[in-house]
């Protein structure tokens, strides 16, 4: 299941068109400001639309919380904190600088904070949902 999601997340990422990844720019894009484009998304949602403002804040932060989720139940030497933190940052960073190398998408330091954020999310729901089974046990 966990190698399922990492493909169709690096399919969504890196591949898919309706997410305008078939474009490729000729110049390396970045943000190194951070919050500067949670800020952006926040303040002028309004005229960006909805669409725009789910896609790019709650999408990214969706978007980890089944690698948080999903991570600890792998291995049980993942089921602390700090490792599904420590990966799902290193994670979202690697992608960050594949896209950018790639130039198929920006390098936004935005979102490896809410991708980051995302993965601490869904560890939060596995010690729940774990701490729960371990109490009908």
């Amino acid at each position: 299941m966990f190698y399922l999601y990492i493909i169709l997340l690096c399919y969504f990422l890196f591949f898919s068109e309706h997410y305008g990844r078939d474009l490729i720019s000729e110049d390396y894009r970045y943000n190194l400001e951070f919050f500067k484009e949670i800020k952006r998304f926040i303040k002028y949602r309004e005229i960006l639309g909805l669409e725009s403002f789910v896609v790019n804040i709650l999408g990214n932060i969706l978007a980890f919380a089944p690698f948080g989720l999903l991570l600890p139940l792998l291995n049980k030497r993942y089921r602390r904190i700090f490792y599904v933190t420590f990966l799902s940052c290193t994670f979202s960073l690697a992608i960050e600088l594949v896209q950018m190398y790639s130039k198929v998408g920006i390098f936004d330091v935005d979102d490896v904070v809410l991708n980051t954020l995302g993965g601490l999310i869904g560890y939060l729901f596995f010690a729940l949902g774990n701490g729960i089974l371990k109490k009908i046990r």
